[in-house]
């Protein structure tokens, strides 16, 4: 079949950037699995961040790298939609349609950072929907052994975008975005456990004006109360939790390690990290500081995720991870923005552009936390699956490991967890939820 001038022109671009990297040095080879006792043979090929937790004892088997493809439909839109696309001066998006706004990134641009994260917003994990079911958030004190000091599972991890569709009608914009000016609606919600916590959630819209920022509600089980949270907390792991809001600190839970109240609510996780980053673009200064050959989980096996049984469950071990071609890209928030974070550091795969690792620093410059994501590629979520099958391989993330390194603390995402009643929980593109179901309204429903 013949290829598209598109498609010609990418492989070319490609194969010439991949033909001039400098090769990485062969400290690995599939079939090696690192452990602390030989974690400096992966130094220079993980995040800063994600070294600390190899040498904690995050165990990485070592896999031959393996290709990532698009949907289809994604290459079909990237393919029709991507040329009229453009990036303003001040970095905001324009003639944006669907599927990659930039599928030639030029490492000579001067605006190439910022395209590679606009490519990572609008990646190909999914452009219509997604509703990720019985999600489990487990928080472990630095000396773990196994137990968490917390532990939530949720119903809903959902997105809806009215903007970028391609699969679902309406296609390729929802009327509801030009209506409500909303680009997207995301929920987490309602909280199923622990009992102190039943009911609560958080419901987020991002604008497709620039100027405006999130709204952001939460639903409080404690006062039965739908509130208004400020989008200034939502860097902050207070912010995630009831009882904590308007913390200054990016700590875990107002205190884990204090009384045992404190301890009930533990969490490291900021809802800006969320995937590995789900802050507003527009909000931050962005600078490549270079394109490596590193190390990355994008072949996951399990699912669900396991617990590390080396390090006392703090991360997600073993796992295998293999060589990908990275982008690094450093994230600074711009001036006049009281960030918790004002500084990340993103590895984002340069086939599946989702996030690998990112690193977080603290206002005085110092790292503070890292994440590690757990990805994989396939044409169900499970082997097992009867609902949720697609026609072509898709990027599913199966978890997330966040750990304030200054305190030891880390907090797993599982995607879906272990006692998760559904075993499929992965809908991607299916049309299983709309703006009504991540309207505010239907966050306070679920919560009484």
């Amino acid at each position: 079949m013949r290829q598209s001038p598109l498609r010609i022109v990418v492989g070319t671009l490609l194969a010439t950037m991949l033909c001039s990297l400098p090769r990485a040095r062969a400290e690995v080879k599939p079939g090696d699995v690192i452990t602390k006792d030989n974690a400096s043979k992966v130094a220079d090929l993980v995040s800063p961040g994600n070294y600390v937790l190899v040498r904690e004892d995050m165990q990485l088997r070592i896999v031959p790298t393996d290709k990532l493809d698009w949907p289809p439909p994604f290459k079909a839109a990237t393919e029709k939609y991507s040329a009229q696309v453009q990036l303003g001066a001040d970095g905001a998006l324009k003639g944006y349609v669907s599927g990659q706004p930039f599928p030639l990134v030029d490492p000579n641009d001067p605006q190439v950072a910022t395209k590679v994260m606009w490519n990572f917003s609008y990646r190909p994990l999914y452009s219509d929907d997604i509703d990720m079911r019985y999600p489990e958030v487990a928080t472990f004190a630095k000396n773990a052994a196994g137990s968490p000091l917390s532990y939530y599972t949720v119903g809903h991890f959902a997105f809806y975008n009215n903007i970028g569709r391609i699969e679902v009608p309406p296609i390729p914009v929802d009327p509801d975005g030009v209506a409500s000016g909303l680009r997207y609606r995301f929920g987490f919600y309602p909280f199923l456990e622990p009992s102190s916590l039943r009911g609560y959630g958080m419901v987020r819209q991002r604008h497709i004006d620039p100027a405006i920022e999130d709204n952001t509600w939460v639903f409080n089980p404690a006062t039965r109360k739908l509130r208004r949270e400020s989008a200034a907390v939502l860097s902050d792991a207070i912010g995630a939790l009831p009882g904590f809001s308007g913390g200054g600190g990016g700590g875990y839970g107002g205190g884990a390690g204090g009384s045992s109240g404190a301890s009930a609510y533990a969490n490291t996780l900021d809802p800006d990290s969320y995937f590995g980053f789900s802050a507003k673009i527009e909000d931050f200064n962005y600078r490549l500081l270079g394109e490596k050959q590193m190390l990355a989980s994008v072949h996951a096996v399990h699912s669900p995720e396991t617990q590390c049984p080396l390090d006392g469950g703090k991360t997600i071990c073993p796992e295998d991870w293999e060589m990908r071609h990275l982008y690094v890209i450093e994230a600074d928030s711009k001036p006049g923005r009281d960030a918790t974070i004002p500084k990340r550091i993103f590895y984002i795969d340069s086939e599946g552009w989702f996030i690998t690792a990112s690193d977080q620093y603290d206002r005085d410059g110092k790292l503070w936390k890292t994440i590690a994501t757990f990805n994989t590629y396939r044409d169900r979520p499970v082997p097992d699956a009867r609902v949720a099958i697609y026609p072509y391989k898709r990027m599913f993330q199966l978890g997330l490991v966040d750990e304030d390194l200054d305190t030891g603390y880390s907090s797993i995402v599982y995607m879906p967890g272990a006692t998760a009643p559904d075993r499929e929980c992965w809908y991607i593109d299916m049309g299983t939820v709309d703006n009504a179901f991540l309207e505010p309204q239907a966050l306070e429903r679920a919560g009484h």
